[in-house]
């Protein structure tokens, strides 16, 4: 089998044009299977293997791994045999006749508004590393885009006049979303500090002057939230948690929100639905003939 995965990473990295981090994760999810079946038998062949070593893997799983976590790596699993059966390597899937684990309805942590404010206003500093993570952090709210389609994205690719920012999405799908006054004006400031970059260049620098990484992203995102001090602690996904909830809780549309997002499908942006209780009952007080008699 293990030929059989090169091709098929080969294969997702030049034919599905998947990001990096997709493939690392494919790679790491099916290596993982791949060593459970070399417990079983010293040289796995894919023809071998049925529903019945799929589900002992996965219950082997259950023991230390969540649910959702199960569900990713039980869909990488479909994905390789799918794959050999579109290469005519087999006649059928054995991990559809395998059922995805139920995931845990949890609902996306997001921040209030006191909160992101004070989060996006404590770099303190008008220059240097300050300048730059006070860039980061307002993209990241004001245009609600991954980690990885923030690092990815060149200076040519934010249209400050126009507050539009060109967005290279999952599978290689573009999209443009706005971007908000505040965001314009630190990355004004903190593109004027470099000197009025070219458009080829990278949109965000690390300390070093090279593409900022999505673990700097983290790094960035923890240490201003410490010296703001929130009841919790939140990753950079968060603020994108945040951009969604707010434009819901706002009026926006959920099917925009979608295309903002770059979602391909609206189930996905449908968690966002949730409200707090709180605006529940302003909304209840507000709309229900009785609520203040």
């Amino acid at each position: 089998m293990k030929a059989e995965l090169e091709q098929f990473y080969s294969y997702l990295e030049t034919e599905r044009n998947v990001s990096p981090h997709t493939l690392a994760a494919y790679r790491s999810d099916l290596e993982q299977f791949l060593s459970f079946l070399a417990r079983e038998r010293e040289e796995p062949r894919a023809e071998e293997v049925d529903h019945l070593a799929i589900r002992r893997y996965l219950a082997q799983l259950h023991k230390g791994c969540a649910k959702s976590s199960i569900g990713r790596k039980l869909s990488a699993i479909r994905a390789f045999f799918r794959y050999l059966m579109r290469e005519g390597r087999l006649g059928k899937n054995p991990a559809e006749l395998v059922n995805t684990p139920k995931k845990e309805k949890r609902l996306p942590f997001h921040l209030n508004i006191d909160q992101v404010s004070a989060l996006v206003t404590a770099p303190a500093g008008n220059s240097g590393l300050p300048l730059r993570d006070r860039a980061v952090l307002e993209t990241l709210y004001s245009c609600g885009t991954r980690v990885s389609e923030l690092t990815g994205m060149n200076v040519g690719d934010m249209d400050l006049a126009a507050g539009l920012a060109r967005v290279m999405g999952k599978g290689g799908k573009e999209r443009l979303v706005p971007v908000g006054s505040c965001a314009r004006s630190a990355l004004a400031a903190y593109l004027s500090e470099r000197a009025n970059p070219g458009p080829a260049e990278p949109l965000i620098l690390n300390a070093r002057g090279g593409r900022l990484t999505r673990r700097s992203v983290a790094r960035i995102v923890d240490a201003h939230m410490l010296m703001i001090a929130a009841m919790r602690k939140a990753s950079p996904h968060t603020l994108r948690h945040t951009f969604a909830t707010h434009l819901l809780e706002g009026g926006a549309d959920l099917r925009a929100i979608q295309e903002l997002l770059g979602h391909a499908s609206l189930s996905t942006t449908q968690k966002y639905t949730h409200v707090s209780i709180d605006k529940l009952m302003e909304v209840y007080d507000k709309a229900h003939p009785k609520a203040r008699e």
